[in-house]
């Protein structure tokens, strides 16, 4: 019938309209500061899907499958919770990546383990968090974090 993006398209059309109805000034405003966001995130976002495609295109399927895929077990886990946590993506990025690793053979519950670790555990950003929220919380929230991408990652497989 009809695709999510004609939908989302059409949605957005309609809301578009009605803020012009009530308000022009602030309609304006609201898609002059969303322009200026988009054209803000749009080089780097096109540079790191570039790098990402360039790296996914140099690592054969055959290894995504080996190691991401349904016979890699918590080797697998292993992998996407320590690429995850040491990786600095953007979430936006992340979710292209993750259909890509999917379409190559890697399974729903390593990239459930991926997408978690990338959000809410952060290796490089370690020094940042103890220097802001202290040594034992920064540490505990990480550490809790992975195990919560691990159980996650389980769930997913489970569900899958």
């Amino acid at each position: 019938m009809f695709s999510n993006t004609f939908i989302f398209g059409l949605l957005t059309g309609i809301s578009v309209l009605i803020s012009f109805i009530l308000d022009k000034d602030k309609t304006f405003l609201g898609l002059k500061k969303g322009g200026k966001m988009f054209f803000n995130i749009f080089h780097p976002f096109l540079n790191i899907l570039i790098l990402i495609s360039i790296v996914l295109f140099f690592i054969p399927d055959y290894l995504i499958v080996k190691y991401l895929g349904a016979n890699s077990g918590f080797y697998g886990f292993g992998i996407a919770a320590f690429v995850g946590s040491i990786t600095l993506i953007p979430g936006f990025i992340s979710y292209p990546l993750a259909a890509t690793l999917l379409n190559q053979g890697a399974t729903y519950s390593v990239v459930a383990v991926f997408i978690t670790t990338l959000m809410m555990v952060g290796v490089v950003t370690l020094p940042l968090e103890i220097r802001y929220f202290g040594k034992k919380a920064a540490i505990m929230r990480n550490i809790l974090n992975l195990i919560a991408a691990i159980i996650i990652g389980i769930f997913v497989g489970w569900l899958m």
